[in-house]
């Protein structure tokens, strides 16, 4: 019996002395309410946060009375650094400057979005072509591009009009470059093949700040987010520096096998109208030649080729890209013939099985197809998307404006709405 009654005392020994507890810590709270900053507000914080000190606040300095102007009197000079959303504000903290415990400490930093960087080269009367061609590529991207235009002077200020009058899309960017070539023999590489075509040869060289790129002739229409074919980047192995499509499927049908008089990749060479480009790899490669014993860098093994051969080429820089990579096949990834189809793929016959089994992803209209009326299905897609309009709808018009024009109107209206790139 004397056993219970101890047990009963300690209960209530206890008990008062929680009682005491509590009526103390109450006072001491009142207190700091009447007394404004008074105390240790830190710990006042951590006294509810659950005793680890994690909740203690940042102090926000002395104020004068006008810092308390219109506050609630529960209120104090110190806030809060982050709260659970599943617990409730305590009745005496007014919650300013508090962030919850959720986003302070586990929100997900946002990665940069990656740009597709794209190169052309356009000279003479290649502007519509070009233009097209970047129409194209806006429409099927999903990444935002880096436009890279090397032109002619003359070229300048309507590429600038056109693609200012499509900022509003908000998904690229371009800078225009002049044409650029070695000072000695620059008559020379300008006049090689077509006009401006070999520079392409020195973008990495331009271009140091550029990791990787892809360079498309003018007469190239993609029909497939160019976001493809940049993924091919990641197929590259270690020794691969750069990614063509073979100049012809067949051997029966192909130029280099039957006609060249210099190296060329392969059994049939490869076409540089589509050409993607690991351009850090490239600058830092030592190439093997036929020149001499001693590997040389890109920039100066373009020269001696050319002095060597420009007898014997008949395609220009392409033809230097053949010979470059006969001696250094290890560099070269191929990709198949849908991602630079040509009508040489369907004049005698069709010859690109990957095509006919997937579709074609990239068109390249060389030939001057798209201007005559010998490849009528090359001709009906370039010129549906050489008059296709970008039209920007703002958000408080009505849809029904998109399609609001008269059957009469020549072109395709693709109406755009505005998007954001975080970058």
């Amino acid at each position: 019996m004397r056993r219970y009654l101890r047990v009963v005392v300690l209960c209530l020994a206890c008990g008062f002395c929680s009682l005491l507890y509590a009526f103390s810590q109450l006072a001491v709270s009142l207190e700091e309410g009447a007394g404004g900053v008074g105390g240790k507000p830190q710990a006042a914080a951590a006294s509810w946060l659950g005793g680890d000190g994690r909740g203690a606040g940042r102090g926000v300095g002395s104020a004068g009375p006008a810092a308390h102007h219109g506050r609630s009197d529960r209120c104090k000079e110190f806030s809060l650094c982050y709260w659970n959303p599943y617990w409730m504000l305590p009745s005496d903290v007014c919650g300013m400057n508090c962030f919850w415990e959720a986003a302070f400490r586990y929100g997900v930093k946002m990665q940069p979005v990656e740009r597709v960087h794209l190169a052309v080269v356009a000279c003479g009367e290649r502007l519509e072509e070009t233009v097209t061609m970047l129409k194209s590529a806006l429409i099927f991207s999903i990444k935002p591009l880096q436009f890279h235009i090397f032109a002619e002077d003359q070229l300048h200020d309507s590429f600038k009009g056109i693609l200012d009058s499509w900022s509003f899309l908000q998904t690229f960017n371009y800078s225009l470059y002049p044409i650029t070539f070695p000072s000695e023999n620059a008559a020379e590489w300008k006049k090689l093949f077509k006009p401006c075509a070999s520079q392409r040869l020195f973008l990495p060289l331009i271009l140091k700040e550029v990791d990787s790129l892809l360079y498309v002739d003018t007469d190239i229409l993609f029909l497939r987010p160019i976001d493809d074919i940049w993924a091919l980047l990641k197929k590259f192995n270690s020794t691969q520096i750069a990614a063509m499509a073979p100049e012809h499927e067949e051997p029966r049908i192909g130029w280099y096998n039957r006609f060249a008089r210099h190296p060329y990749y392969g059994k049939t060479g490869v076409n540089s109208g589509v050409m993607l480009m690991n351009m850090t790899r490239m600058r830092r490669k030592y190439f093997k030649n036929d020149m001499t014993t001693v590997r040389l860098r890109w920039g100066d093994i373009l020269m001696p080729l050319l002095k060597k051969y420009k007898l014997n080429i008949t395609w220009g820089d392409q033809d230097l890209l053949n010979i470059i990579f006969f001696h250094n096949p290890e560099s070269l990834f191929v990709f198949p013939c849908q991602w630079n189809y040509r009508p040489d793929h369907c004049i005698y016959g069709s010859n690109c099985q990957e095509a006919e089994e997937e579709g074609i992803f990239i068109l390249h209209g060389n030939r001057g197809v798209y201007h005559d009326d010998k490849q009528p299905a090359f001709r009906a897609i370039y010129e549906a998307l050489r008059n296709l309009t970008f039209l920007y709808i703002k958000h408080d018009l009505p849809k029904s404006l998109c399609a609001g024009h008269s059957a009469s109107e020549e072109g395709v209206i693709i109406c755009v709405r505005r998007v954001s790139w975080r970058s």
